[in-house]
């Protein structure tokens, strides 16, 4: 048999947030990989377009509206994802909000409750609705399984108004290593994915202003912002058996940004 480590053949992948941006770039490229893939998203339009470009790689989807705040809509989703596929081999807890700029000193509770809902809640939430058919399958005998959360370089650097987003990013980080460790015995890894500046529908108001042009890009040595197929390739590693032995660590993507 040849040697074909990242081959999503018979795999089943969850991508929420997936039918845009970082989310989609992602999922286009598991399912160019194989892999069968649903995606979670709350706009049924986009979600459809999505999942009709998934569909050109000639594997199954599943688009699925899910608003991952929303503890029974997400395992209402995993009953129904699992009821078609019969399996869930890897999960990336995608979906989320972007980061505000309040002044700390006058930022509302509302602003920091909802950032943690929206990020971090959600992340658990979908997180421990994958774990439960992998850890049962572990269980009765076969091992496996790739859990991954999307964080962001803001979880290791700091900037103004930034607090509540860069607190549910870092979150994240701590929230996979303790799954690494709890789930390592069943063949199930949790991994983190750090994205740095990514040109993406969220992020293009920013990346595009005179000031992230002048200012931010040249400390980028790759000299471009990122894209979401930039993303594809980690998301395939981490899907496929070519990670069995690699869990509980961050990827940062980011074009070299953190160590300049």
């Amino acid at each position: 048999m040849a040697f074909a480590p990242f081959d999503l053949t018979g795999k089943v992948t969850l991508v929420t947030g997936g039918n845009g941006g970082i989310g989609l770039g992602m999922a286009e490229g598991l399912a160019a990989a194989g892999a069968s893939v649903a995606i979670w998203g709350r706009n049924s339009e986009k979600n459809a377009a999505a999942a009709d470009r998934l569909r050109a790689h000639g594997v199954e989807v599943l688009a699925q509206i899910v608003d991952v705040t929303e503890e029974m809509q997400v395992d209402a989703a995993m009953e129904e994802l699992l009821a078609k596929f019969g399996r869930l081999d890897s999960c990336i807890a995608n979906a989320g909000t972007g980061f505000g700029r309040e002044r700390f000193e006058e930022m509302s509770s509302e602003t920091w409750r909802k950032t943690m809902q929206v990020n971090l809640d959600s992340a658990f939430y979908t997180l421990r609705a994958a774990a439960r058919p992998m850890v049962a399958r572990a269980r009765d005998g076969e091992h496996g399984g790739s859990l991954v959360a999307i964080s962001s370089v803001s979880a290791i650097s700091g900037a103004p108004g930034n607090q509540p987003y860069a607190t549910t990013k870092a979150g994240m980080i701590a929230m996979m290593k303790g799954l690494a460790v709890e789930y390592g015995r069943y063949g199930i890894r949790a991994n983190t994915i750090l994205p740095g500046w990514t040109m993406t529908d969220l992020a293009a108001p920013a990346l595009n202003s005179e000031g992230f042009q002048k200012y931010v890009l040249p400390r980028v040595p790759t000299g471009r912002w990122g894209t979401p197929e930039d993303f594809a390739g980690i998301a395939v590693y981490l899907a496929s058996d070519a990670s069995a032995w690699h869990t509980g660590q961050e990827f940062t993507i980011c074009g070299g940004y953190t160590v300049f």
